[in-house]
Parts: structure tokens; C-alpha cells; sequence
């Protein structure tokens, strides 16, 4: 049985000007731009060469990078700091990254959005009981990636 040749092989000079593209768009991260070149069928050392030049060009900072990200996830996507820090590491970002940039943000810039998540989601939770109810409220601040003793915190204030 004969190897079928793939469509999406392509020459390293060519991937590096798509990735270089797109991480002029946009921010990505290594862990992106690596996953995205492996879909191109080029071998280990041409995509670390892809990403060594990408890195000195200043197209990829993941210091940069992370910044945006928990801007964006904390503003738009009403993220809570757990959540963030799991989709960073998911991402492969350092720890020392994270952990720095996370510092440029307090506990009350991290939680802003929680208490209006919880005011707005507590009228439309239906339960036979109100412990029920906040069982599920609960239940969905912390897949929003809030720690608890905030989500508690706000539970308070809504009575």
C-alpha cells in the first residue's frame, strides 16, 4: 500500500510566512504557532527554526502574549483567575510568565464580573429548593473560574 502524500506539506520558507502572518494579526503563543506547523508536515528541527526566527523577529512574546490574553478573557469572556491560569498552562506559558503578569492585577480587577455573572444567572436557575439553586450557581461561578470563597462572598450579597 503506497503513502498517500498530504496536501498540507509545505516548504519551511513558506510556513514561516504564513505563521509570520498570522502572528502579525494577532498574538500566539509557541504552543499555537507549533501546533499549527504541525499540521504542515515539516520535521522537528524546521519548526523549531520557524519559531527561533519568529521569537527574534518579535512576532511571538509570550510575556506579550499572556498579557493580552487575561486582559481579553477577564474583560470579555468574564473569566475568573483559576480558569485563566488552567487555559495559560494548557497553552504550555511558563509558570513565572503567568505568575507575573497576573500580579499586575488585583483580587477586585480578577473578580469585577463575578457579582453581575451571579445576579444575572441567579434569576434564571430553576430548582425545587433554594439551596438547590445556589448549589447550581455555585456550580457554574466555578466553572467560570472563580476561587470560591469569592463566589461565596457575592452569594452573600445577593440577599
Amino acid at each position: 500500500m503506497m503513502k498517500q502524500q498530504t496536501r498540507n506539506t509545505i516548504s519551511e520558507v513558506k510556513a514561516y510566512s504564513r505563521m509570520s502572518n498570522l502572528c502579525a494579526k494577532r498574538e500566539c503563543c509557541v504552543f499555537d504557532i507549533e501546533t499549527k506547523l504541525r499540521r504542515y508536515d515539516l520535521d522537528k528541527e524546521a519548526i523549531e527554526r520557524i519559531i527561533k526566527q519568529l521569537i527574534k523577529e518579535k512576532f511571538i512574546d509570550e510575556l506579550r502574549f499572556t498579557r493580552s490574553f487575561i486582559h481579553d478573557k477577564v474583560r470579555f469572556n468574564k473569566w475568573g483567575k483559576v480558569k485563566i491560569e488552567f487555559a495559560l498552562r494548557q497553552k504550555r506559558i511558563p509558570e513565572n510568565i503567568v505568575a507575573e503578569v497576573l500580579c499586575d492585577y488585583s483580587d477586585e480587577e480578577l473578580n469585577d464580573s463575578l457579582q453581575p455573572l451571579i445576579e444575572a444567572k441567579w434569576k434564571t436557575i430553576k430548582g425545587n429548593s433554594d439551596y438547590e439553586k445556589q448549589n447550581k450557581l455555585i456550580r457554574f461561578a466555578l466553572g467560570r473560574g472563580f476561587e470560591m470563597k469569592h463566589i461565596l462572598d457575592s452569594m452573600k450579597k445577593l440577599k
